[in-house]
């Protein structure tokens, strides 16, 4: 082979392996190097040598002293011939081994740098411990502790992930990336939002709970540019396109401030808020809402003050009523009858009311209204009809079992009663 051939023969390989040339020529001299001490009367130590022109190869060996010292130096490449089988099949397999640990070292150093980035990928196998992510030259590992609760994942989908940590293993790089840290709604929103990706709107600070709801807080460095309208889009359109990535978990948009109270005010949202009572070590707050905006500060099973806890990293007490105003406060109803009217005590104050005798609207606490209705004539029969079916059930029953027969009934004829 000609060193044009060579050199072509070289090129080919390093762009099928995705590898430079320069780390192929090392490997290649690495490879010619073990291949020549496995031919009959090698030198104890040699230093391989290419000319990346010519490709023309130059073996320098080397004897060993009584001390370790390299001495004698001298030239020593052989010709093809006098390689051998040996060295041959010696050379293919070291050259085969060395390519992929050239492989397995620029995949790691790829991704090696991309930690905390986003990766889209295809659902190749997924079982109870982890779900496996095509990336196109490398796998990455979903464990089950990364992936968001009631999210079933199905072969052939196309999801994204962020990138947790990348691991260095015999077998190759090991990129571990997660559906349920807070970092993937951060880049969800660089894609969607350019005022991000350009830095005028930063994500301050985020509160998630995977699978059910997310809280952010937005700062705009330009006063032009409101954050939370930037975030949300026209008609919700960039917002919608994060929602529907992460599979319908809901997201709260609130400025961020520099005030704490009033930063746990609008984290709160969308309840409102009456005032904010800060602790001298800013590590607690009392928040104090109207009483019809209770159990929306609270949220279901406590989500949303705890969702503003994490997003102002301070404490919240559970959110109390307003009682310094004269708004009434929700109390359970008792119902009363006065001559054919219905009275309601609420706060010791009787109310009388129009009460129709077969409708009207019956209050019970908490509950919605329910309707009280006069029986039609259908309704009377089919109940007349079931009583005397329960009777005859009865009759049958009891003369199967006494040996009697029911004088109501007339046994001749089969007929009703």
């Amino acid at each position: 082979m000609s060193s044009l051939d060579m050199s072509e023969a070289v090129k080919m390989l390093a762009n099928e392996k995705n590898i430079s040339v320069d780390t192929l020529l090392h490997v290649l001299v690495d490879a010619l190097a073990t291949a020549y001490k496995r031919r009959p009367g090698a030198a104890a130590e040699v230093v391989v040598e290419v000319n990346p022109d010519t490709f023309e190869f130059t073996f320098l060996a080397f004897d060993l002293d009584e001390d370790g010292n390299w001495v004698n130096e001298r030239d020593d490449t052989p010709r093809k011939e006098e390689m051998g089988r040996i060295a041959a099949q010696t050379f293919r397999q070291v050259m085969s081994q060395r390519i992929r640990e050239a492989e397995r070292d620029r995949k790691f150093e790829e991704y090696a740098n991309r930690e905390g980035d986003i990766v889209t990928g295809i659902i190749q196998q997924a079982d109870d411990r982890y779900t496996l992510l095509d990336l196109g030259r490398v796998e990455s590992l979903l464990p089950k502790a990364e992936q968001v609760p009631f999210e079933r994942p199905v072969p052939g989908d196309r999801v994204k992930a962020y990138i947790v940590e990348v691991r260095k293993t015999a077998k190759g790089p090991q990129i571990v990336v997660s559906r349920t840290h807070p970092g993937l709604i951060k880049r969800l929103f660089e894609l969607e939002v350019p005022e991000i990706a350009d830095g005028i709107v930063e994500i301050r600070a985020c509160a998630r709970e995977p699978g059910h709801r997310t809280k952010i807080a937005v700062w705009s460095n330009d006063h032009n540019v409101d954050p939370v309208g930037a975030c949300v889009g026209a008609r919700g359109g960039r917002v919608r396109m994060v929602v529907n990535e992460l599979r319908g978990e809901k997201i709260d948009i609130v400025p961020f401030s520099e005030d704490l109270a009033d930063f746990v005010a609008k984290a709160l949202s969308p309840a409102k808020v009456v005032a904010v009572i800060i602790s001298d070590d800013g590590t607690q707050a009392d928040v104090i809402v109207p009483d019809n905006q209770l159990s929306l500060a609270i949220g279901k099973e406590g989500q949303n003050a705890r969702l503003a806890a994490r997003l102002t990293g301070c404490a919240h007490r559970h959110p109390r009523r307003d009682r310094t105003g004269r708004r009434p406060r929700r109390c359970r109803l008792r119902r009363g009858r006065v001559g054919g009217q219905r009275r309601d005590r609420r706060d010791g104050v009787a109310r009388r009311r129009r009460h129709h005798p077969h409708a009207g609207a019956v209050e019970r606490a908490g509950r919605r209204s329910r309707r009280c209705r006069r029986p039609t004539r259908r309704q009377r029969a089919g109940r007349r009809h079931r009583s005397r079916r329960r009777g005859r059930r009865r009759s049958a029953h009891r003369q199967q079992r006494t040996g009697r027969v029911d004088r109501r009934r007339r046994c001749n004829t089969g007929s009703r009663w």
